[in-house]
């Protein structure tokens, strides 16, 4: 640890949050030379690049610190910020009130995920907190029901020494803790089960329905871990600062996730991660300025005994920092950079080709978190109010900063030809 060009934010054994930390962020991304043996699988122009509209719908500006995750739901936006604020927002344009859900957790929000009316959040001080609407209020409160892990699990684990693990020298704990800042949460397909993964170099699984913690998995990683994702195939997918992605699986009839198989091609601290839509594509960011394009390989068997379970496609390349986040919708891919840009990417029809439709502009600090959805499908005017006689479909694409905003745009995409 302590080694690699792009370190994450410099952290002591007995640090609690990073409330005042963001300027520490600012100068953790910096950014390393990109991927020259990855071949680019960007093009610079094309037909659907030009007849591409973006527009800037609105920016909010209610965070009085970075803006560290976003999330969304049906009708909110959710947000989380380093100085433990959690805000919601109407996706309604025509209300464009907000609500502070959250202001007394007292440490930075480093992801939210939902799940129906319930809000998963991790944070600096090592916890994950479990939010549920409150439907005796009729502005859309929630309130705070559990946090991870629960009182239930603490004790039942401190009873016996075999729960212990030794953290750091001469300290221990149980298992079911994370013992430094949990930086990513992710959900199973059908909502059961959560994922969070940590600068500790652990991830561990719990069940939704009592907030038990499973399993935990430690040193996954030889770095802290700043990512993940779950496929809707059992796979988890962990990135982390030793530049390695790692993928997991856990088989019929096992209690155990084991590992499939590593991933390295990245030589600086993996930031991001994102799936396509049917798991087939692992888009991958970090320090080195460019987007990994992984595919399943068909000829290794999907990740079996002795096969490799991804390969190596391309990159995408554009951004001049580092790769902070991903997000990816039908067939974009939406990344934002230590550069203060976002830029969308398209997948062509083959697969192995993509087009950098657009370059968001306008953030003045690092962009640290991305959420997108499709807003419309069919034909008719273009996302910059423009008419256009063809055919396509809009987003909406959500971006926030450590400069304390959150952009929301619009953009409209023509359909393959």
């Amino acid at each position: 640890m302590g080694l690699l060009p792009c370190p994450l934010l410099s952290r002591q054994p007995n640090d609690q949050d990073s409330v005042n930390t963001s300027q520490a962020h600012l100068h953790s991304y910096s950014s390393t030379s990109s991927l020259s043996s990855v071949p680019s699988l960007s093009s610079s122009s094309s037909s659907s690049s030009a007849a591409t509209h973006h527009r800037l719908l609105s920016t909010l500006k209610s965070h009085s610190s970075p803006v560290f995750s976003l999330a969304l739901a049906p009708k909110h936006l959710f947000s989380g910020s380093s100085n433990s604020e959690i805000r919601s927002w109407s996706r309604d344009p025509s209300s464009p009130d907000n609500t502070i859900l959250i202001p007394s957790s007292r440490s930075a929000v480093k992801s939210i995920v939902l799940s129906g009316d319930t809000l998963f959040t991790a944070h600096q001080d090592h916890k994950i907190r479990v939010w549920k609407t409150d439907n005796n209020t009729k502005n859309y409160h929630y309130r705070c029901v559990n946090t991870l892990p629960t009182a239930g699990d603490r004790l039942t684990r401190c009873l016996w020494a075999k729960n212990y693990v030794e953290v750091r020298r001469h300290k221990k704990c149980t298992w079911v803790h994370h013992v430094d800042a949990v930086s990513a949460l992710a959900l199973s397909r059908d909502g059961s089960l959560l994922c969070s993964v940590s600068w500790d170099r652990t991830f561990k699984v719990w069940r939704t329905s009592d907030y038990k913690c499973l399993e935990s998995v430690w040193n996954a990683h030889d770095d802290a871990i700043n990512a993940v994702v779950l496929s809707s195939d059992g796979f988890v997918y962990t990135g982390s600062a030793d530049t390695k992605i790692k993928v997991w699986r856990r088989h019929d009839g096992e209690k155990k996730h084991r590992l499939v198989d590593t991933l390295e091609k990245h030589k600086s601290a993996v930031n991001a991660l994102a799936l396509s839509t049917d798991g087939s594509v692992l888009y991958s960011g970090a320090c080195d300025r460019s987007i990994i394009v992984w595919e399943k390989d068909s000829c290794g068997g999907g990740g079996g005994d002795g096969g490799k379970h991804m390969v190596v496609v391309g990159g995408l390349k554009g951004h001049k920092k580092a790769i902070l986040c991903l997000v990816a919708v039908a067939d974009l891919v939406c990344s934002g950079s230590a550069d203060k840009t976002v830029r969308i990417w398209r997948r062509g029809s083959s697969g192995r080709e993509y087009s950098c439709l657009s370059v968001l502009e306008g953030h003045n600090g690092p962009v640290k978190c991305l959420a997108a959805a499709v807003d419309s499908c069919g034909g008719g005017g273009g996302g910059g109010g423009d008419s256009n006689s063809g055919c396509g479909t809009s987003y909406k694409i959500y971006s926030g900063s450590l400069g304390c905003d959150i952009k929301v745009w619009q953009m409209w995409v023509p359909f393959l030809e």
